[in-house]
């Protein structure tokens, strides 16, 4: 495997659902599945790039295994894949992503290579990404009547609005710079040659 490969632990207490999300990953990962909260704890480590993580296992939940691996300051991302449906919990919970099974493989493949992405993101960037994907997953199953009546949303929607300002200031402040507009003149010069 390529040097840049990322490397996901698969954390999942139905061994045939855990490795059929690792072969659905194996050509373009490194994989690792482990069948409940302890193992994971156990397995994990600065080496882990992407954590799919079940919520609801029996032992240490997924909640649990969410919140020490935060603990720990392990620069993971971390998808939640799980049959729990969200509510408004979620968003405190320190994870990037949240799948709700039955999972596709397309779906668990493009919340893997978009973590692989937001991995190379600055912390500001990682944060206004992890809670604009709750927002969105809160918006499509939440009605409109429960959002306006949960203080954590309001929260949720005003600290996505203090995060927008800051990053589309960081890109005005890059784009002002002589060195970085001509960075993005030079690749868009180039891939515009390669098509």
């Amino acid at each position: 495997m390529a040097p840049d490969t990322p490397s996901v632990l698969i954390v999942e207490d139905e061994p045939d659902l855990a490795d059929l999300y690792a072969a659905w990953l194996q050509e373009d990962c490194t994989v690792e599945t482990v069948y409940d909260g302890s193992e994971a704890l156990d397995s994990i480590d600065e080496s882990i790039d992407i954590v799919l993580l079940d919520r609801r296992m029996p032992g240490l939940s997924g909640d649990t295994v969410l919140d020490t691996i935060r603990e720990r300051e392990l620069n993971c991302r971390i998808a939640m894949v799980t049959a729990v449906e969200p509510d408004f919990d979620i968003i405190g919970m320190g994870f990037d992503d949240y799948l709700v099974k039955p999972v596709s493989k397309d779906e668990l493949v493009r919340v893997v290579d978009q973590l692989r992405l937001r991995s190379t993101y600055d912390e500001q960037l990682q944060e206004f990404f992890a809670l604009a994907s709750k927002k969105a997953l809160l918006d499509a199953q939440k009605t409109e009547a429960e959002r306006k009546t949960s203080r954590e949303y309001a929260e949720l929607e005003d600290r996505l609005a203090v995060l927008r300002v800051s990053v589309n200031e960081t890109m005005a402040e890059l784009l002002e710079q002589d060195e970085y507009r001509q960075l993005c003149q030079d690749l868009t010069r180039e891939s515009i040659l390669d098509e």
